[in-house]
């Protein structure tokens, strides 16, 4: 790692800053923007919070996406939702009970579309995030994280940056100059970890029934989630994949050091594994650390559906919540409350199909606690949320198989539909597509 001891260096002693320090410039009425997930800054959220505990600030407006446990216990206290206005273009375990409650707010958004709302429509007072340390040529890495926040630190008007030597140097566009920021504070707090869930029975067959669909020296997009993981275990006697992504996981990993994915069949960064966050464990972090072959670019860029569209047999991969009988999918809400959010899925569902070649996956269990809810019902209910839209639906996929939307008619589209619900609710669901004129 090209690595300097920082504390030789007369720039970076002159921004370093206690966390106090470094937010006391924050004035009351200001919006605040933060990293993602992993590059939530622990100390500088925290010094946030205690300000506004201490009356220091006040009528705060704040910005994220998939806000995680430092936020949590911070900026997200209830004790300080009268002060802190807290906005999230992706809804977490963190937010999810504050967003029922309206505590905090969600802000439907694609993500593609999230770094041009932080440079077009939004006054950014402060950006805070945490970052890799400085190298020899005065560069920082964004690491885990480029998504919005790189755009965020262009076009905030403060930037205050939190060092954590355990955040990995990651190549791409995924610098910040020491000249560009006005603050630094350091905290070497183990990064948080994304451990994955556990393996469903349900998996054993999705995974593989997945895996056929993908050909080798195909890009793959993989989503969040137990699904997309067991697609990973699935491909290891693929040749030559690629990696263009939202999230890069930990699967991944493992598929890059067998030899599967080399991205040398790649249209756009051959060689390369191209993300625009990032999520797992320690290991996945040591191996992504100066890692040339790894590179991370703004969402604008990695989830721009004509930018996807230009890798050829292009495969996306993603998770949903429950599909209806006309092919509407839901990946946000449950059970009538906010469960996520849009973010990469839309950009790749629509990239991917566009993609000579390509294809557009969604995948789902069939059932939910212990097979007594279907989730594929009649119509999603009011207050839902349509995440991909029937007209952009490709492949569905559950245990029960796989079917294909495209240039179907509403009758085969519900039929081919009922044909992936668990057996025990196939009755009901005919009978509702009868009554509903569709078949």
């Amino acid at each position: 790692m090209l690595s300097v001891n920082p504390h030789s260096d007369s720039r970076y002693l002159s921004l370093l800053r206690s966390p106090d320090e470094a937010v006391s410039h924050i004035k009351s009425g200001e919006t605040i923007v933060y990293g993602m997930n992993i590059c939530q800054p622990p100390a500088l959220l925290g010094a946030i919070a205690d300000h506004v505990s201490a009356h220091k600030l006040k009528d705060v407006n704040i910005y994220t996406f998939l806000p995680r446990e430092h936020a949590q216990s911070t900026v997200l206290s209830p004790n300080l939702c009268d002060q802190i206005t807290h906005h999230s273009w992706f809804t977490g375990e963190a937010d999810r009970m504050m967003t029922r409650y309206g505590l905090s707010y969600h802000v439907p958004s694609y993500l593609h579309q999230i770094p041009r709302l932080c440079r077009d429509f939004m006054e950014i007072d402060t950006v805070v995030t945490t970052v890799s340390p400085m190298d020899k040529s005065g560069f920082f890495s964004f690491g885990t994280g480029n998504d919005y926040i790189s755009t965020a630190t262009r076009y905030g008007k403060k930037v205050i940056l939190e060092v954590n030597q355990n955040m990995p140097r990651v190549f791409g566009d995924s610098q910040i100059h020491i000249s560009d920021i006005d603050g630094i504070v350091e905290c070497n707090m183990p990064l948080l970890e994304l451990v994955s869930p556990g393996e469903k029975p349900e998996d054993a067959i999705i995974g593989p029934m997945i895996a056929g669909m993908i050909p080798d020296e195909a890009t793959i997009q993989l989503g969040i989630g137990g699904l997309p993981n067991a697609v990973t275990r699935s491909l290891i006697n693929h040749s030559n994949l690629g990696i263009h992504t939202e999230l890069f996981t930990e699967g991944m990993v493992n598929l890059i050091d067998k030899g599967v994915i080399t991205g040398k069949k790649k249209n756009l960064h051959q060689h390369k594994h191209i993300f625009t966050t990032a999520a797992g464990t320690k290991h996945m972090y040591d191996f992504m650390n100066d890692n040339p072959s790894i590179e991370s670019y703004p969402a604008s860029y990695v989830c721009s559906p004509a930018v996807i569209a230009k890798n050829d047999t292009m495969i996306s991969i993603n998770s949903i919540l429950e599909v209806d009988l006309l092919g509407q999918a839901n990946a946000e809400y449950l059970s009538g409350s906010l469960f996520s959010g849009t973010g990469g899925q839309l950009d790749f569902v629509r990239g991917a199909f566009d993609s000579k070649g390509g294809r557009s996956i969604l995948a789902f269990y069939s059932t939910a606690k212990g097979r007594t809810i279907s989730k594929i019902v009649p119509r999603l209910k009011e207050g839902s949320a349509i995440t991909t839209p029937r007209q952009d639906i490709h492949y569905l996929v559950t245990e029960y198989g796989i079917t294909n939307m495209k240039g179907k008619d509403t009758r085969q589209r519900a039929l081919a539909i009922i044909d992936l619900a668990h057996p025990s609710f196939r009755d009901a669901l005919l009978r509702e597509a009868d009554m509903m004129g569709i078949i």
